[in-house]
């Protein structure tokens, strides 16, 4: 039986046609560009919950979507056939990896043991299909935010029973994810943090949540699951405050609880906006703090001040984003580019489904490839060496070395001249850089 009325998506290269099609102008999965294949470049991955399980809903309307296994009304047997539709759209996008909460692959039962009963029944179909097409997890979480008892919290709630519910269920997604060999373990607070601070404690809620990883990294250990285990940090959205605000935020955390030796970050591009932040800013200063884990593909509306996942398509960010990922030479140890992404309200047929996610392909491939022709021209390392060559020699060597105080410091400036303070500047030429890049996206991408 298939469940998708289309066929296998393949590379069909640039230029077949100004308006998009059912194949990828620029995803070459096999093709070797920067010195390795594109799809180990990117490591693709399908993010069950928006991709099988979202409903198109929003604030304002109830969901609009229209899937092929709609007509199963047992949640069970909906669930099941979800596993099958799910790794037939695996294999007709051509994607290596997929990634999912607990809770998006089997309906809640009355109690904890209900619930697993349920879970390990599609868990067993999901192991059956990865034995015989290779399909891996690159990352799977545990959804401790939908639920009512999550009200205030999981790891931070006030009310210890919900707390120990939370270890839990987490102990027994920790367990799936040894059995499906997932890559990764994502944490994303979807309520760890609070709507007031009168009635909030807040340091006790993070010394909770940090013993809760730690908990968790224990646990997995003592399974053998050997996951790279992942913070996803978000500013907002339900909360008024979310405790991993943004990278920032987030690995200070980590270094204040002893989590940076185990744990790393998962970011996301509409969070980072949200934040305040471009997803370059976010990925930089990961990269730079030896953090970086993983990424999820999407973006956000800059019209609209909430979460919409929309696909990503913007080359300009797709480029930027994945200049750093080329900088540090992957993704992170064991990451990928998890299309945490959904269709718009309007856009409710399953093969929207597909469009999404060749766009977001596409989109990302092409801002691999310009980001590869800029590192290999040295267009920006270059710049950015000339902007601080004058602390490779004189004072500025001096003061790098850590040769200078205040006092020498003073002594060596305190007759210059204005004239000479500002001839000591130099025009940043941002007009022209920008000018620049749009250059190589276009040439780059017209080859």
């Amino acid at each position: 039986m298939s469940y998708w009325n289309i066929d296998k998506i393949n590379y069909i290269g640039p230029h077949k046609s100004l308006k998009s099609t059912s194949g990828f102008q620029y995803y070459n999965p096999d093709e070797v560009i920067g010195g390795k294949k594109m799809r180990d470049w990117l490591r693709f991955s399908v993010a069950y919950w928006h991709t099988f399980d979202q409903r198109l809903v929003d604030p304002f309307g109830d969901g609009t979507a229209i899937r092929p296994y709609d007509k199963y009304s047992d949640p069970m047997d909906q669930a099941l056939a979800k596993v099958d539709a799910a790794f037939e759209f695996y294999d007709k996008l051509g994607v290596d990896f997929f990634a999912f909460h607990d809770r998006d692959l089997a309906p809640e039962g009355d109690t904890l043991r209900e619930t697993n009963q349920n879970l390990d029944k599609v868990v067993d179909k999901i192991v059956e299909y990865q034995k015989t097409t290779g399909m891996k997890v690159l990352w799977n979480t545990s959804n401790l935010f939908n639920n009512p008892r999550f009200v205030a919290g999981a790891a931070t709630s006030p009310y210890a029973d919900i707390f120990a519910y939370s270890a839990a269920q987490l102990k027994h997604s920790l367990e799936i994810g040894k059995r499906v060999g997932a890559q990764n373990y994502v944490f994303w607070g979807g309520r760890e943090g609070y709507e007031s601070l009168w009635n909030t404690d807040m340091k006790r809620e993070q010394e909770h949540a940090a013993k809760f990883f730690h908990l968790a990294k224990d646990y997995a250990k003592e399974i053998g699951f050997d996951a790279q285990m992942l913070l996803e940090p978000k500013p907002k959205e339900p909360t008024t405050h979310q405790y991993d605000f943004d990278a920032a935020t987030t690995i200070a955390f980590m270094k204040e609880y002893n989590l940076d030796k185990d744990f790393k970050l998962n970011l996301e591009g509409n969070h980072a906006n949200l934040a305040g932040h471009t997803y370059q800013h976010e990925i930089r200063v990961a990269r730079d703090a030896g953090l970086l884990g993983s990424l999820d593909a999407n973006q956000g509306d800059k019209l609209i001040g909430w979460d919409i996942d929309e696909y990503p398509s913007n080359l300009y960010e797709t480029v930027a984003a994945m200049y750093e990922v080329v900088q540090l030479g992957q993704i992170g140890p064991r990451g990928g580019l998890n299309f945490d992404s959904k269709p718009r309200r309007s856009s409710f047929e399953p093969n929207d489904l597909f469009y999404g996610h060749i766009v977001g392909m596409d989109s990302f491939a092409a801002g691999l490839r310009v980001a590869l022709k800029l590192k290999e021209d040295k267009v920006l390392e270059n710049l950015v060496s000339d902007r601080y060559s004058s602390y490779n020699s004189g004072i500025g060597a001096q003061i790098e070395a850590g040769k200078v105080n205040f006092k020498d410091m003073e002594d060596y400036i305190i007759d210059k001249t204005q004239a000479e303070l500002r001839a000591a500047t130099h025009s940043d030429h941002l007009e022209q850089i920008k000018d620049t890049i749009n250059h190589y996206i276009v040439e780059t991408l017209s080859k």
